[in-house]
């Protein structure tokens, strides 16, 4: 479902799905969780997870999109691939400046939570 989330005094739409007692939203190319019954944040996935320089699958789903292949450069907020879960589509992106060093997963590949999907290196600090 679509609904409206306040980030550091901003609307934005974002999409959302109660699913085993977890509540997911989807915002902005970032995914976040939260324990339903609690109404505590659990985790963050920025960028779909992993560390700024890895996109990981924020959630079980499929690949649909792969947008940049290895040694294409990316920007920061750049999207680099679109998966599907829980009948929603994701847009993950680069959190950095830097080259696409590898994509590991094919477009119609089944991917579980916090597979590495993309791995980048950052660009050179100047």
């Amino acid at each position: 479902m679509e609904v409206k989330v306040r980030i550091d005094g901003v609307d934005h739409k974002a999409q959302a799905q109660l699913m085993k007692g977890t509540l997911w939203v989807h915002v902005n190319g970032r995914t976040f969780t939260m324990d339903a019954g609690s109404g505590q944040k659990s985790r963050k996935k920025a960028g779909g997870g992993g560390s700024s320089d890895t996109i990981a699958a924020p959630m079980p789903g499929k690949v649909t999109k792969i947008l940049l292949t290895a040694g294409s450069a990316v920007k920061a907020g750049q999207a680099v691939l679109v998966m599907e879960a829980m009948k929603m589509e994701y847009t993950l992106k680069s959190e950095i400046d830097g080259t696409i060093e590898s994509v590991s997963c094919a477009v119609g590949e089944q991917v579980a939570l916090g597979k590495a999907l993309v791995k980048m290196k950052p660009s050179a600090e100047k």
